[in-house]
């Protein structure tokens, strides 16, 4: 039998670690065969016994306001006016200044072995549709290499600004996917959420909101998310970012949230770089992490995801894209390293967030479009705890990057 490609000596995510070496049969920008022996002819690369993964799902990223730090700082002296000084560059963001700067960082996901993005855009009164324009040119553009999906939302408020509520509107009319929002930011945060889930239903599009950041968690939005999820019949289609305030909760209150978030079909997308940098600022020592405990979460049957957030932006001034960064730093922060709980954590960046966008296999079966990436790695759990590096990544059977394997130059 023959093939486009035949991916040969290949270690498969979504097999046990002691399964033989397999080869994936490609046809068409599909798999159409995995096997071990597989007896094909055509093209085909040698994975070398590394580990091969379905492509990188990142979630919950902000293309349009990375790579700002020329112009808007962090604060000093760990300040909190992260809001503010990105508030303030805004105005001046061109169609063109968001397009350079979202595809530069794009890039780096790309060939860090992202396939599939979700990027949030604002738009809010004081950039408008700009940052729409440009991120709808941009996934055009890089069509051949990820899937780049829009969520619209206001960051800085939504109760009685008309026109941001007007320019939502636009952004689903012109097709965007998902809706989102800051309800911390609104002076009426249960409405803003209240007309989230009114539009979602209208335009038949995903939620994903930022929510419940902070230190505490004496106030908690998520019940509100849960409970319209439910409501409407939305379960599997909606998502909350950061959700710092479960961090402090103790063990007993996690688990019920877990079940409630397992029972409506509510996804937490935990953003550690950024909760890091930012919460506990009101701690001068002893600080907090801040930084939900995803597994704690899926233990109790939630769906779960690790996400960039921000890169080189006053609210994360550190950041190149790699999601396996991430998920090598969650686990180190969470202290969860057993072979159990890391090969989850792999998952928070592959097959859960593959929930989150519908898929429904887990990435690497038969019928399956052939995004995949070979990692310097032999398995899921050995690739989180050594921040593996990605060797090639693949989209719809074409190769889109590719790493040179590290040698030493012995003398």
């Amino acid at each position: 039998m023959a093939f486009d490609l035949v991916v040969r000596n290949a270690r498969l995510a979504n097999l046990p670690k002691d399964a033989p070496e397999q080869e994936i049969g490609i046809e068409d920008g599909r798999i159409a065969a995995v096997g071990a022996g597989l007896a094909a002819e055509g093209e085909s690369i040698d994975a070398g016994g590394g580990l091969v993964s379905p492509g990188l799902i990142e979630t919950h990223i902000h293309l349009d306001k990375s790579r700002i730090l020329d112009r808007s700082e962090p604060s000093p002296n760990r300040g909190t006016d992260h809001m503010k000084r990105v508030s303030a560059v805004k105005p001046g963001f061109t169609v063109q200044d968001v397009y350079e700067r979202a595809k530069a960082s794009l890039e780096t996901s790309l060939v860090a072995g992202v396939t599939h993005m979700r990027t949030h855009v604002e738009l809010d009164p004081n950039v408008g549709m700009k940052s729409f324009d440009a991120l709808e040119q941009l996934a055009k553009d890089y069509a051949w290499g990820i899937d780049l999906e829009l969520c619209v939302f206001l960051q800085e408020g939504w109760t009685g600004v008309p026109d941001g509520d007007k320019n939502l509107v636009e952004g689903l009319e012109r097709g965007a996917p998902a809706i989102g929002g800051a309800p911390a930011y609104d002076e009426n945060p249960a409405a803003q959420i209240d007309r989230i889930f009114e539009l979602a239903k209208e335009y038949d599009v995903d939620v994903d909101i930022h929510l419940d950041v902070g230190g505490n968690h004496d106030e908690l939005s998520i019940y509100q998310v849960c409970e319209l999820t439910d409501k409407i019949g939305w379960g599997g289609r909606v998502a909350v970012g950061h959700g710092s305030k479960y961090s402090t909760m103790p063990p007993d209150k996690l688990a019920d949230l877990g079940k409630l978030l397992a029972d409506t079909g509510v996804t937490v997308t935990v953003l550690p770089a950024t909760d890091l940098f930012t919460v506990g600022r009101h701690q001068d020592h002893s600080v907090m992490r801040g930084v939900a405990d995803a597994n704690a979460l899926v233990n109790c049957g939630a769906n779960c995801c690790l996400s960039t957030n921000k890169i080189l932006n006053p609210f994360t001034p550190f950041g190149d894209g790699s999601l396996m960064r991430i998920a090598n730093m969650y686990a180190n922060v969470l202290q969860r390293g057993t072979a159990d709980e890391l090969m989850d954590t792999f998952a928070m960046i592959t097959t859960m967030p593959g929930k989150l966008i519908g898929r429904k296999t887990d990435g690497l079966s038969v019928g399956d479009k052939a995004d995949f990436v070979i990692w310097n790695a032999t398995a899921p759990d050995e690739a989180v705890a050594i921040n593996a590096q990605p060797l090639a990544g693949y989209k719809g059977g074409r190769r889109v990057f590719s790493w040179e394997k590290p040698e030493l130059n012995r003398p």
